[in-house]
């Protein structure tokens, strides 16, 4: 009978251990799993600065937990950060209006995504320092009224729209006498709008105004020569970043190491690339 405890009792720790064991491996390896990964939320539907691919062509990067893969400008600057890291990027598809939370929740390490480091959001969230700076324009119909358009007053009555959440949509309270129509969760749907009519155009940057005329013949973009007025920080584009976190001097200087003549080039190439507009 004792013999037969002493057995029972020396199994029991045995088997207590090892789980103990495996708890502790399987522990360590998530931690470093996570200390060697960099995770970057983005659109993937804002061409040329990121969208949805079908491949890894012209450096697309496989988008977490989906077959399909993201590339353009944001995708080029972050791998450029994640190398500069020592760490492996990890893109994660996520919707406009969910980078933020996803961001202040731990679930992604930075946002790359076209944002603009406006006051309202460094509220919420701090910025790296600029790694692309644009200005806004108009997209709309070639043929249209509006193509000749020189100050954004001649927009005046037009159906106008932007991306929901974005200062683009604020801007358009300047055009008096304007038709502001509700704001859209993103560029896609925009100018799927654009070309049935729903609207006659929407504000945007300038790279993606260039990007939409360059993939779909119907679409031209309006530079003004009277345009919008805006804060440096609105043109500005930047990377998100958690409150304090230690993340931000790190990469300022992996950004300060890319130089203009680099950024540029890689912005005609995300143009050049893009996929064509559906």
């Amino acid at each position: 009978m004792n013999n037969k405890f002493t057995i029972f009792i020396v199994l029991l720790v045995s088997t207590i251990l090892l789980l103990a064991g495996c708890g502790t491996s399987k522990g360590a390896v998530s931690g470093s799993s996570e200390d060697n990964t960099f995770t970057v939320g983005l659109e993937a539907g804002y061409a040329p600065f990121n969208w949805t691919q079908n491949d890894d062509s012209n450096g697309g990067v496989q988008i977490n937990g989906s077959k399909e893969y993201a590339g353009g400008y944001d995708v080029e600057i972050a791998k450029k950060v994640a190398e500069g890291l020592g760490k492996e990027l990890v893109i994660v598809k996520t919707e406009w209006d969910g980078l933020v939370p996803s961001l202040t929740s731990g679930k992604i390490d930075a946002i790359v995504a076209g944002m603009s480091p406006t006051a309202d959001r460094k509220k919420t969230i701090d910025f790296s320092d600029n790694y692309y700076t644009s200005n806004l324009v108009m997209v709309v119909k070639k043929g249209s009224k509006y193509e000749g358009a020189t100050s954004i007053q001649d927009f005046k009555g037009a159906k106008i729209t932007a991306q929901l959440n974005t200062f683009h949509y604020s801007v358009i309270n300047q055009i008096e006498g304007v038709d502001k129509k509700t704001a859209v969760d993103n560029f896609p749907s925009m100018r799927v709008a654009l070309e049935s009519g729903m609207i006659d155009g929407y504000v945007s940057e300038r790279p993606e105004g260039i990007s939409a005329s360059a993939a779909n013949e119907n679409y031209v973009m309006v530079e003004f020569e009277d345009g919008f007025k805006t804060s440096p920080d609105d043109t500005a584009i930047a990377v998100g970043l958690k409150k304090g976190t230690d993340l931000t001097d790190k990469i300022n200087k992996i950004l300060a190491d890319i130089s203009e003549e680099e950024r540029t080039s890689i912005m005609d190439a995300a143009i050049k690339n893009q996929p064509a507009a559906k």
